[in-house]
């Protein structure tokens, strides 16, 4: 018997980083402000689930750590951006999952069954695209430094190109007496626009590796008007990530607009205006980012007015969420193992997995909400701090969280993990990567396998001279 049926969140009365249990009433329209997939509930064993499932029997049928992912979580974001783009644009316009968030073949399936198009970087990310059923026409190709074979990949698929320096320009052009047809291309510059976030995730500021200075815009205009094997279609600019300001988007608007101006001045057919992403999620209490709605809105309301300002018709809107669409709807389970009490300092609680399944916290210093997994509601009545496995002092997953008193065996459940865990995960001193379940109606489809140890030993090569003589 499940307590509540209906959605229930992390408490909103609890300190940053920690939980003291569950309540109803989370924003089903917004899962980016919700600190639980929109399933999660306690079951009537006091257990926790997501999707029908309850972690402890996943964690005993696929073992640990392991990336649990809520599909009505994940497709009711989809739903959100598409809505909230049909009532507050009124052009026509597009989402981009930015799969680097997290690029599966069976996320990019759902979200192409959702109608959302696809942002790739790499020759890995669009293959995953192509394979996992999305339309060519609806994907776009990424990064500041393309190899040959990744731009050949994506033209002879009829993928958008994302132009970022003259190099992607040099390239194409080489390739292009081998194709039928031109290439689709978007252009990528820096407006120039600084916003409170990590500096490792700032990208639209004019110091980044990322797209053309404003300056070279004008130029690089001109050249594309004279190039027979690219058609340039778009335009787009990005200002960072884990953002909760707004007005640094209603101030890209203005600076897309006017080089929007600018390109068809110039005689090039440019419909798309992109955006990119950006939106902030809730990882903890503290955390308060816009919902989906209220950044859509205020997008929408700044790209349509500059462009009636400037007697524009209005483009596609496009823009790339990639975090605010999947972090909510995953979950990692990890089994605790030893524990460390350093009177008056510290408790350490290690569990089976850390920076390389999550290497954020040691990167970024983010912050989770955790609780455990089969006692949900207990009272948190310790301090502790969640450490990984790893040869690294900094290897912490959460510092200094309140949590029930857990011994070795029971089960810590990490929230919004859905989104640059599983991807910038590694295989740091040798430790496999773990499982990922999509979880639906009381059912979990494996859609990554553990790996081995003895995976890990694939691609290594011995060379004969170094083999040991018995």
């Amino acid at each position: 018997m499940v307590i509540s049926s209906q959605p229930v969140g992390l408490a909103p009365g609890a300190p940053d980083g920690a939980s003291q249990g569950f309540e109803p009433g989370v924003d089903l329209t917004s899962p980016n402000r919700n600190l639980a997939p929109l399933t999660a509930c306690v079951d009537g064993q006091g257990e926790l689930q997501v999707g029908g499932c309850r972690l402890s029997d996943l964690a005993r049928s696929y073992g640990t750590p392991l990336y649990v992912l809520d599909e009505a979580t994940l497709r009711a974001t989809c739903r959100a951006y598409r809505q909230a783009l049909a009532n507050h644009y009124p052009g026509p316009s597009l989402a981009l999952y930015a799969s680097k968030a997290n690029s599966s073949l069976a996320i990019t399936a759902l979200v192409a069954s959702e109608g959302l198009g696809l942002d790739a970087v790499s020759a890995g990310e669009l293959l995953t695209a192509l394979q996992g059923g999305m339309p060519p026409e609806r994907i776009v190709l990424h990064g500041n430094n393309k190899s040959r074979e990744e731009l050949a990949l994506a033209a002879e698929h009829g993928v958008t190109v994302v132009l970022d320096n003259w190099s992607d320009i040099e390239l194409l052009s080489e390739l292009a007496p081998g194709w039928n047809q031109p290439v689709r291309l978007m252009l990528r510059f820096t407006p120039g626009i600084e916003c409170h976030t990590h500096e490792y995730i700032r990208t639209g500021h004019l110091d980044s590796k990322f797209g053309f200075d404003p300056d070279q815009l004008e130029g690089v205009l001109r050249h594309l008007a004279g190039c027979s094997w690219g058609r340039l279609t778009g335009l787009h600019a990005h200002i960072g990530s884990q953002i909760f300001e707004l007005q640094p988007h209603r101030d890209l608007a203005g600076v897309m607009a006017d080089a929007l101006q600018l390109a068809i001045g110039l005689g090039h057919p440019v419909r798309d205006l992109n955006v990119g992403g950006g939106l902030g999620i809730r990882y903890v209490a503290g955390d308060d980012p816009p919902s989906i709605d209220t950044w859509v809105a205020a997008v929408a309301s700044a790209v349509a007015e500059a462009c009636l300002e400037r007697q524009l018709e209005l483009p596609r809107l496009l823009c790339e969420p990639g975090r605010s669409l999947v972090a909510t709807a995953g979950v990692t389970v990890y089994t605790v193992g030893s524990r460390k009490d350093i009177p008056g300092i510290r408790t350490y609680l290690s569990v089976d997995g850390g920076m390389s399944d999550n290497p954020r916290p040691i990167t970024y210093q983010s912050l989770y909400t955790a609780v455990l997994a089969d006692r949900p509601l207990a009272e948190a009545t310790e301090t502790v701090t969640v450490a990984g496995k790893h040869c690294e002092s900094g290897d912490v997953l959460l510092k200094d969280v309140q949590l029930p008193p857990a011994t070795s065996g029971d089960l810590i459940a990490v929230f919004a993990t859905g989104a640059y865990n599983a991807s910038m995960g590694s295989n740091y001193n040798r430790i496999p990567r773990p499982a990922a379940v999509l979880v639906h109606d009381g059912v979990a489809d494996l859609v990554q396998r553990r790996e081995q140890p003895e995976d890990l030993l694939r691609y290594d090569v011995l060379p004969s001279r170094l083999v040991p003589v018995p």
